[in-house]
């Protein structure tokens, strides 16, 4: 039994995404976690901060480094965040004299927030070639009823006749500019976290941006300044994903509007009932209206996680780790759905 039902044994049947949610596991967390102490070591030996041996010592520990997971959420109990314990655990194995250089400069929420951006960048991976597989299902659709007539409704009332393909556009004409903002944003969302305790770098002097640098270098990600209290770049993306599940619950509302007509579409593959053998619910279709409506309440948590007291906020950090991992998967898993729905599409029009 879990809390959410995205990993939920029998709910994720229909509401997950296997892929996405892998990326938020605790294996991926951990492992891109180590892959910023790893980084860090490097980029600090190449820049002078320090010693080769230190770096060498600092690489083959994590080499072989298998954290001890019940004292980490022990650690994360008693201090919000699993970095201190993690870090204990890694300077633990690295041993003396050069110990004292793991973690060198850096603070917990550089090593969470990369992580996170870090897993953000294959999700959207994932995310994005779902949404190319969608646009083609729905040029596909189009090329094979497009010609065909249509009620055209407007306010729930019939208007005009219009053409399959006119439908078709409504649906697929958001999900192209959708691309683009993904490909705009992704600039501003996959960088670097890295300010040290307070934001400035303090322990590094004068070579805190070399460090930056080649830190970002290392792990594949922009160089940026800090934003360990500006959150805009993860507000715009979870709105992004909002838009996203928006516009396939329009795709998925009037799948079941012109389902419970009957007279419009015919699809194969419905969900069956329990109590009337002959339905063929469209259970995708409002799956998609769910996760589109799940998404929008969401993004509202999201704006109020914008709010950091000071240099650091652990109320508005924790609340981000409560919702944006549901909203990315709520997306794959509606997208997953969107193009399956379309598949079920046997006609459409007349």
């Amino acid at each position: 039994m879990t809390v959410s039902p995205f990993d939920h044994p029998l709910l994720s049947g229909l509401l997950g995404d296997e892929e996405a949610a892998r990326h938020f596991s605790v294996e991926a967390d951990i492992a891109a976690m180590l892959n910023f102490e790893r980084a860090l070591a490097e980029a600090e030996a190449e820049c002078g901060v320090i010693p080769r041996d230190a770096e060498a010592a600092i690489v083959k520990a994590l080499a072989s480094f298998r954290p001890d997971t019940a004292k980490l959420r022990a650690g994360v109990a008693k201090d919000g965040v699993v970095v201190p314990e993690l870090v204990r655990q890694i300077r633990a194995v690295v041993g003396e004299p050069h110990d004292a250089f793991a973690h060198f400069g850096a603070t917990s929420q550089d090593v969470v927030d990369t992580s996170l951006v870090l897993r953000l960048g294959r999700a959207i991976d994932h995310i994005g070639l779902l949404l190319s597989e969608n646009i083609v299902r729905l040029t596909g659709l189009e090329e094979e009823f497009g010609g065909r007539a249509l009620m055209g409704m407007t306010r729930m009332q019939p208007a005009i006749s219009i053409l399959v393909a006119d439908r078709i556009a409504s649906w697929r004409a958001p999900l192209k500019p959708h691309q683009q903002r993904l490909k705009e944003q992704s600039g501003r969302l996959l960088v670097v976290q890295f300010g040290g305790a307070a934001g400035t770098l303090d322990k590094l002097g004068d070579k805190a941006l070399a460090v930056r640098g080649a830190l970002a270098a290392r792990l594949g990600l922009g160089a940026a300044p800090q934003w360990h209290s500006q959150r805009d770049a993860l507000a715009e993306f979870a709105g992004w994903l909002s838009l996203v599940t928006g516009s396939l619950g329009k795709f998925g509302q009037d799948v079941a509007v012109m389902a419970q007509a009957g007279t419009d579409i015919r699809l194969s593959g419905g969900g069956g009932s329990s109590a009337m053998p002959h339905k063929q619910n469209p259970v995708k279709a409002e799956t998609l209206v769910a996760l589109a409506r799940f998404n929008a309440t969401q993004l509202a948590g999201i704006h109020q996680a914008l709010v950091h007291e000071q240099e650091r906020s652990g109320a508005a950090w924790t609340l981000e780790w409560l919702i944006l991992p549901q909203m990315v998967v709520a997306t794959a898993a509606a997208l997953g759905l969107a193009a399956e729905l379309v598949g079920q599409i046997e006609s459409l029009g007349r």
